[in-house]
């Protein structure tokens, strides 16, 4: 039964296989001439078909790869060698099953995304009842935010939710590559995609299926196999050189022995396969193991790009900084408690979404207090939020934008790596509340990584005001500043940024914009789905800044790979119509001999699936400093 499905899905196959072994009974019993025109009929019907899908492709703007081919087909049929003709037919139909398995073969980690992905969730009955686990079993798409959700042991988490089991063990290797179990405490964030342990979990839903994890990768991969620019590049880059060259030795052998069966001779070695075949099967296989590792590349025309790269552009805060900034003083002015400007700027900072904003809202539910709801609220972009909460006015952002509204605003005075968000309440300063987020304990050692391979020029560019961009800056390695940007400003300088490609890594909603404009854009999307993600060509699914060195160097790996195996396939097949210009191999013997050359290739393309692994330099440390103060970011 699965020979019969395998005839079904290739019948190209199927058919020249029964034309080629019917060819030869007929030459077996004589009826050469009746086994010549069935041959000659085929093969002219299939070149016939092969010429129309020529046409589309040069009608969609690449190169006909198939011209090789063709010549060599019609030139066998010419001196009679239409046993040699049916071999060629049978190696470009098979060039169809070969790239099939390879591809399937490339692609397994990216399907194996796709075959895991949760369909079905279990949703209590009666939550409140810690001894009844009785359920019903809804499609993962009707889940809705805040039902809770009974997790059973081996079972996929169907959406992301906050653990409500004292602790739990999962494993998220289909998300992050980590190999070892995680621990979970209760209250803690579980990921969609994640395989419960050996005991049942309780969770509730925090995202719908739509925005959770797991169903941001699959849309991620969908959008990756759909990609197939850079090996249509790169096949063109080759074709036309390899075709001229292929038809200048053909030509020059028959000229030379005034034969016309040793044109044919040649050409049968001259096939495309190594083009069509191996440089896609390297790029799915790059695409693959870089999903296995965390790293979503959103098709294989990222992969030459990245692995080109020459400059990259950083934000600050939540790229380079862990993006998590904790209270760490509140400065209350005259009239005002600690407690009530916490209160009064966490519910105003309801309404941004700003990371700051979140690690105010964290500080006051870690003092528990209530938040209130805003009657009005607007948030100004770079700037900050203005909300009316129990008839009061309250602004929070910027010294200079809750100035403009209090005159009697004073500046505080941060350290390094502080940011303040200033508070006015109804035109009167209330005071300030100061966070610190400090640098990725990996981000030096990823810049200094960079600089020793072949990235030319690193920079920042961020929202922030100078001083705490240059004190993140100097404790990770960058010397070249931009800082204070508007989103606007921050597109104006990738685009003139050189030399390129040009790699831009954030991760905020404000990032969208210059990740879509860069060369190649890179957000650091292991905290959910955001407007960054979709723009970027890149999305690191793990909350590690050292998966941006995986994916350049794996980069590099397949885009290495794919161009190898291309000058393995192209090296071989000029030996091979070389030699063929003597004479010393047969058109049927070339035509088998250059089924081997494409196996190579293809064999080879599927190193890409495995590489060296990279590590990261020790970066020395680098002290901070004090200095005077300012505004807190507000366009990162």
């Amino acid at each position: 039964m699965r020979f019969l499905r395998l005839l079904w899905r290739y019948p190209a196959i199927t058919t020249t296989v029964l034309v080629f072994v019917g060819v030869l009974v007929l030459h077996a019993i004589d009826a050469t001439v009746a086994g010549r025109w069935i041959a000659t009929g085929y093969v002219a019907a299939f070149v016939v078909w092969t010429l129309v899908g020529m046409v589309r492709d040069v009608l969609r703007g690449h190169v006909g790869l198939d011209i090789l081919a063709v010549v060599a087909m019609v030139a066998t049929l010419a001196v009679g060698e239409y046993i040699a003709s049916l071999i060629i037919v049978l190696m470009l139909s098979g060039g169809e099953a070969l790239e099939d398995f390879a591809g399937r073969r490339a692609k397994r980690d990216l399907s194996a995304l796709l075959d895991r992905s949760p369909r079905i969730a279990h949703v209590l009955l009666r939550p409140q009842s810690a001894d009844s686990d009785e359920v019903r079993d809804l499609p993962v798409d009707e889940v809705a935010i805040g039902d809770v959700l009974l997790v059973r042991p081996a079972e996929i988490v169907p959406v992301d939710g906050e653990l409500l089991t004292e602790t739990g063990t999962f494993d998220e290797s289909s998300l992050t590559g980590e190999s070892m179990p995680v621990t979970r405490e209760s209250g803690g964030e579980v990921l969609s995609g994640a395989i419960n342990g050996s005991r049942a979990v309780r969770i509730r839903a925090v995202r719908t299926s739509s925005d959770s994890q797991y169903q941001q990768i699959v849309a991620l991969v969908h959008a990756a196999e759909d990609s197939h620019a850079p090996v249509v590049r790169l096949a063109d880059r080759f074709a036309i050189p390899f075709t001229a060259v292929s038809l200048v030795l053909a030509g020059t052998a028959w000229a030379l022995s005034g034969d016309a069966t040793r044109f044919a001779e040649v050409l049968v070695l001259a096939t495309p396969c190594p083009l069509l075949i191996a440089a896609p099967v390297a790029f799915l296989g790059g695409l693959s193991r870089a999903a296995k590792t965390g790293v979503i590349m959103k098709g294989g025309a990222v992969i030459e790009q990245i692995a080109r790269v020459r400059s990259a552009a950083f934000d600050k805060t939540g790229t380079l900084t862990q993006g998590r900034p904790e209270l760490v003083a509140i400065r209350p002015a005259e009239g005002f408690d600690e407690d009530e400007i916490l209160q009064l700027a966490a519910s105003a900072e309801q309404y941004s979404t700003h990371v700051l904003a979140e690690g105010i809202r964290r500080a006051a539910h870690a003092r528990g207090l209530a938040l209130r709801s805003a009657s009005e609220a607007r948030e100004e972009a770079t700037n900050g939020v203005v909300a009316e909460i129990d008839g009061r006015s309250v602004v929070v952002g910027k010294p200079a934008y809750v100035a403009a509204l209090a005159p009697d605003t004073v500046r505080a005075t941060l350290e390094l790596s502080q940011a303040a968000a200033y508070v006015a309440v109804d035109g009167r300063f209330a005071g300030v509340l100061v966070l610190a987020d400090h640098p990725r304990p990996e981000a030096a050692a990823v810049v200094s990584w960079l600089r020793t391979h072949e990235v030319d020029r690193v920079v920042m560019l961020t929202g922030d005001v100078g001083p705490t961009a240059e004190s993140v800056a100097h404790q990770v390695g960058i010397s070249e500043i931009h800082a204070e940007l508007l989103p606007p400003e921050k597109v104006a300088l990738a685009a003139e940024l050189q030399p390129r490609p040009v790699m831009m890594v954030g991760d905020g909603v404000n990032d969208a914009p210059v990740l879509a404009a860069a060369d190649i854009g890179v957000a650091m999307g292991a905290k959910g789905a955001t407007a960054a993600g979709d723009a970027a060509d890149v999305v690191i699914l793990v909350d590690s800044l050292a998966k941006l060195v995986d994916a350049v160097a794996i980069g590099r790996h397949t885009l290495r790979v794919a161009l190898t195996a291309i000058w393995i396939g192209i090296g071989l097949s000029i030996g091979l119509m070389i030699v063929a210009m003597t004479g010393l191999i047969p058109a049927v013997v070339g035509a088998l001999v250059q089924e081997l050359v494409d196996l190579a290739t293809i064999l080879y393309a599927l190193r890409a699936l495995s590489g060296p692994s990279t590590v990261l330099p020790a970066a020395p440390a680098r002290p901070s400093t004090r200095t005077e103060a300012v505004a807190p970011p507000r366009a990162d």
